[in-house]
């Protein structure tokens, strides 16, 4: 335990920044998971309309700093160029 005040104040801080991170990278990766199996199942447009959510998640965790902006950006990229091939595969368009 901290024996300078500043010290246990700090501990406390970073208790409840630890949480607020968890919870932003937790939310994103399980909307990430539940696009990922919309596409797998190839249930499309429950894929498209949870993207939305999504990408929200993750740009709110990237703002937060719970994960790197650029981190953010690849798996944004990385689910909507999986949607487009699952898209091109059916012969579908947006």
């Amino acid at each position: 335990m901290a024996n300078i005040k500043s010290a246990a104040k700090r501990a406390r801080q970073n208790l409840k920044r630890r949480e607020l991170n968890r919870y932003y990278r937790n939310t994103a990766r399980t909307l990430v998971k539940q696009v990922r199996a919309n596409i797998a199942t190839g249930d499309l447009e429950a894929a498209e309309e949870n993207l939305g959510s999504t990408v929200k998640a993750l740009d709110k965790a990237a703002q937060k700093g719970a994960i790197h902006a650029n981190n953010a950006a690849r798996r944004k990229s990385r689910l909507f160029k999986a949607l487009h091939k699952a898209r091109a595969a059916t012969g579908t368009s947006l």
